[in-house]
């Protein structure tokens, strides 16, 4: 079957829109029909198996991408519907009827059809890797072979929300301080390129011996009004050579060892690595994936090449027969702490509830760790923003004494 988008007046004459499954758009429109729906319009919405509508290149396909927050709540939502006792196919068939989300509207429609045709689960989340990462895939893979998929489903359920907590304490965190760096910066912006020219130009006509001090600020003032292009091209020829750079595998291991290295972001980013490689592998062992199959999974959402490196040599380390924690505690990367614990859940053959552990430790740390980074970066802001606007008056204000004691 494939699945159609469609836009079709009720009965009253409103104008309504959505997808509808079907063998084809004739036994589309006479189930519409049969709904009490007239169709106007017809239209394949094909998904492809990137998990992207086929037509998804567009600007408004960028902007409807699936994102955690919608797969955090279908999911949690599945794992209801199961837990109540209905079969899959019913469920997947509600999720498709109450999802506002369009992308995702149709991505579930497509699975239903695909499960109804007796393909597995798992094997048709795999085909939308953008939309459900291997992560997922493993998870629910599990959770069909231990016949208990709507634990599985409340696990993942459970996984995403609190990395969308997480995410969402953070930028909470920094809103404010990236907020007054942006307004600090166009207001120094505005005085230097507008307010301080006219100020300064009087002190020119008068063909006045000026201080050091002022002839600074006006040549930092020419410089701005006359070359802003310059530095805007730098910035962004600067912001893309980065990002390319960062692209590149020497690129992303120099740019990964240069936030680890510096202060405080540094300890913030290997907080952030740590827990989510705990709770990552917490989650997959209790689901059943197995060890070295949970850490091929794990190493590529640490967000960090050198954990993903240390990680990637502690799977090779334990198909030879050695230990998790040993290779991960040479590596220099994971706090003795997290390494030790990890060491004693495997040796008590209580190595989820250890990771779990560790990364609810690492978490509060990381929160912790945040409100320190803020209540640095907020003091300091005013701090050059009050030295910039010192500057500036400094430099009004000399030339204006100057000539006063000139007229006395």
């Amino acid at each position: 079957m494939a699945v159609y988008e469609y836009t079709a007046l009720d009965t009253n004459g409103r104008k309504l829109k959505g997808i509808v499954d079907a063998g084809s758009i004739v036994a589309a429109r006479q189930r519409l029909r049969e709904s009490g729906i007239f169709p106007v319009e017809f239209r394949e919405a094909a998904v492809s198996r990137k998990g992207d509508p086929l037509s998804g290149r567009s600007v408004a396909s960028f902007f409807s991408r699936t994102g955690p927050a919608e797969i955090s709540a279908m999911t949690r939502q599945l794992a209801t519907l199961l837990g109540a006792g209905l079969p899959l196919v019913p469920s997947l068939n509600i999720l498709v009827a109450q999802t506002s989300h369009s992308q995702l509207k149709k991505i579930l429609a497509q699975i239903k059809e695909e499960v109804n045709e007796g393909n597995s689960l798992s094997g048709i989340l795999s085909s939308f890797p953008r939309t459900f990462p291997p992560f997922y895939v493993n998870m629910v893979r599990a959770g069909e072979a231990s016949g208990m998929m709507e634990l599985v489903l409340e696990r993942l359920a459970d996984f995403f929300e609190r990395q969308q907590e997480l995410r969402r304490k953070i930028k909470t965190a920094l809103a404010y301080p990236m907020f007054m760096f942006a307004v600090g910066c166009l207001i120094m912006f505005f005085l230097v390129t507008f307010v301080v020219p006219n100020i300064t130009q009087v002190f020119e006509e008068m063909n006045q011996t000026l201080p050091l001090i002022t002839i600074a600020l006006i040549a930092a003032s020419r410089f701005f009004q006359s070359f802003w292009w310059i530095l805007l091209a730098v910035t962004v020829s600067a912001a893309v050579f980065l990002n390319y750079a960062a692209g590149t595998p020497r690129g992303k291991q120099r740019w990964d060892r240069f936030k680890l290295g510096l202060p405080l972001i540094g300890a913030l980013t290997g907080k952030m690595a740590v827990a989510r490689f705990s709770r990552t592998l917490a989650t997959l062992l209790e689901s059943g994936v197995p060890l070295l199959n949970s850490l091929d999974i794990v190493k590529n959402i640490v967000g960090n090449s050198l954990i993903r490196d240390a990680v990637e040599n502690a799977g090779k380390e334990i198909e030879e027969g050695q230990s998790l924690s040993s290779p991960l505690a040479r590596s220099g990367l994971f706090p003795p702490i997290a390494t030790e614990m990890i060491a004693v859940g495997e040796q008590s053959g209580n190595l989820e509830n250890m990771l779990y552990r560790i990364a609810d430790a690492h978490e509060k740390e990381v929160e912790a760790s945040v409100s320190v980074v803020t209540s640095i970066m907020e003091p300091a802001m005013i701090l050059i923003m009050g030295l910039v606007v010192g500057f500036i008056v400094v430099s009004v204000l000399l030339p204006i004494f100057e000539m006063n004691q000139l007229v006395r």
